[in-house]
């Protein structure tokens, strides 16, 4: 089982303490620092001081960090021009020696659309099959050749599909809860179908959904990575668990419904929950990001037991 952190910056982080939590996500173990793609916080937080861009804060941390893979969940489809998120994505990629994931949304907040006039399609979810063509088509075109796409949303004529990632392939993830046209996308375009904030039996139906729509489109359905997304809270005993929701504003029978939360014991045994049920990477929604301590308890005893 693969751990990843995974931070919500929109909540209130300057670059600099997203740096000092990938830092520590690489000294610690973990095998990728990942964050959301939001420019509006949510909730009743204040977000001071203010957002943050995912590919500029991850192009910053490319150069700060040596091992650990990056990427988003998910970047927002309606942010971004394919033809530009190729060339962004790819330019990461290579100034992070190769390291670079993509999770790619089609975007659903609608609120921070309108704060900073971006604007938000009806048509979202067919605009985000175009543009996952575009983008791995891009990045799969032979160098010296050009690529061309005549979408509903998108035209792209003679494109020299250029910068190349450093990887033959960057791996794409796509996610979600849409019982057919979310499987059938992900059979299509994903190198792993990530299932966010969900149940271990509603994760394990759509791990089922995504594997038959893979064998449908000719694909082997275990050839894709299957993970989750979760909030996580633990403590070394129950005070120190309570200390630790109360400080984002949840409470603890909630967070153990709902997440990764108590013990040690209790977080490695309902890991071992969704490793049944066909999960094999976890990224830890981690809410609080100066608690460094919190990461230090998670990978020596939780990520050292499932090692």
């Amino acid at each position: 089982m693969d751990l990843r952190i995974f931070t919500e910056p929109q909540q209130g982080a300057t670059y600099d303490t997203l740096l000092a939590v990938a830092k520590a996500t690489e000294d610690l173990g973990f095998d990728a620092f990942f964050r959301s793609d939001h420019y509006l916080r949510m909730g009743t937080v204040d977000g001071l001081p203010g957002p943050t861009d995912a590919w500029i804060t991850l192009a910053g941390l490319a150069r700060e960090t040596k091992r650990i893979r990056l990427g988003t969940l998910m970047t927002a489809g309606t942010f971004r021009l394919p033809g530009v998120l190729a060339i962004q994505v790819a330019q990461v990629d290579q100034m992070s020696g190769g390291r670079v994931e993509l999770g790619l949304g089609a975007g659903w907040f609608e609120e921070e659309h309108k704060a900073y006039g971006i604007p938000f399609p009806k048509e979202k979810f067919a605009r985000l099959e175009e543009q996952l063509e575009i983008v791995t088509g891009l990045w799969a075109t032979d160098p010296g050749k050009t690529f061309d796409f005549h979408g509903t949303y998108y035209d792209l004529t003679e494109s020299p599909a250029l910068p190349k990632p450093v990887q033959r392939k960057i791996p794409v993830l796509v996610g979600g809860h849409g019982p057919s046209r979310t499987p059938r996308l992900a059979a299509k375009y994903a190198d792993e179908f990530n299932m966010p904030f969900a149940s271990v039996e509603d994760s394990e139906r759509q791990f089922g959904r995504v594997r038959a729509a893979a064998e449908e489109a000719g694909r082997d359905g275990h050839e894709l990575t299957y993970s989750n997304a979760l909030v996580v809270c633990v403590g070394r005993d129950d005070a120190e668990v309570a200390r630790r929701a109360a400080a984002i504003g949840r409470e603890v029978d909630e967070l153990k419904l709902n997440g990764l939360a108590g013990s040690p014991s209790e977080v490695v045994d309902k890991i071992g929950r969704y490793a049944e049920a066909g999960s094999s990477r976890i990224y830890l929604q981690v809410l609080d990001l100066d608690d460094l301590d919190h990461l230090e308890l998670i990978s020596a005893q939780v990520q050292s037991q499932l090692s």
